[in-house]
């Protein structure tokens, strides 16, 4: 917004002294670097609301969120859906429209589980940072629509690509109704084949309120060729129920946000 503002504001500036020319140019170029700079940073609420902790009501009743990304995957969602019951553990799911209609009893499945099924968009695409409002709108409003005819839920949260996104997304996610959701700490788990060391990277500071990311899509193999997700998901959820805490859906954070 900010630098929309001065963008606007130049032609006034310049009209009033033409002298100004060089400042309000470099004026302008600061604002979008910094405008670019944060919409490559992940974790950055700069250009929009960005949820990278739960909210505090949530964190007050000891509740984590797990999500996990870039599913459905036939070959390690199941896995990683049994490993949760087992523990009793409730997971966010932000899946990519285009997988869950490959797969979309395994999306059901998820759902039918107890898990939330949320917006990851519809193709997952590498230049995702670099689209404009049309291209937002429409990955995302696919991924809703394909989301919501396969679980029977309309997703109220969105995770973009690695995390990247620009300005205009903003706007678009408003229009849909769904909220920007990051994490606090991430594994690297879709190019770390260690399992301890994924493990090491989510653990480190744990506290009630984070929100930790996983794949099961796009999963690093570890030597062996097991996704590193299966070897790191149970000695977190172990580690999560030593510290007293509740792996959570952001959907269940938001409730007990709400008045």
């Amino acid at each position: 917004m900010g630098s929309t503002l001065l963008t606007l504001a130049a032609p006034v500036a310049l009209a009033a002294n033409p002298d100004w020319w060089p400042w309000v140019l470099a004026a302008i170029a600061a604002a979008n670097a910094v405008m670019t700079f944060a919409g490559l940073w992940p974790r950055c609420d700069w250009v929009g609301p960005n949820w990278t902790h739960l909210p505090a009501a949530a964190a007050e009743r000891g509740m984590v969120a797990l999500t996990i990304d870039d599913g459905p995957d036939p070959a390690v969602t199941p896995a990683v859906l049994d490993l949760l019951d087992r523990y009793g553990a409730k997971a966010t799911f932000f899946c990519i429209g285009e997988r869950a209609e490959r797969y979309p009893a395994l999306c059901r499945e998820i759902a039918a589980r107890g898990h939330a099924v949320e917006n990851h968009t519809m193709r997952h695409r590498h230049n995702f940072a670099l689209l404009l409002l049309g291209g937002y709108l429409a990955e995302l409003q696919a991924a809703q629509d394909a989301l919501t005819a396969i679980t029977g839920t309309r997703p109220r949260f969105f995770r973009a690509p690695a995390g990247l996104r620009n300005p205009l997304l903003d706007p678009v996610l408003g229009r849909l109704g769904l909220r920007l959701a990051s994490w606090t700490r991430r594994g690297y788990d879709t190019v770390e084949k260690n399992p301890q060391a994924v493990l090491a990277k989510l653990l480190k500071g744990l506290q009630a309120g984070d929100i930790l990311l996983l794949h099961d899509g796009s999963a690093a193999r570890t030597a062996s060729g097991r996704p590193v997700i299966l070897e790191a998901l149970q000695p977190l959820l172990e580690a999560i129920a030593a510290a007293g805490l509740r792996p959570a859906t952001l959907r269940e954070a938001l409730a007990a946000s709400d008045p």
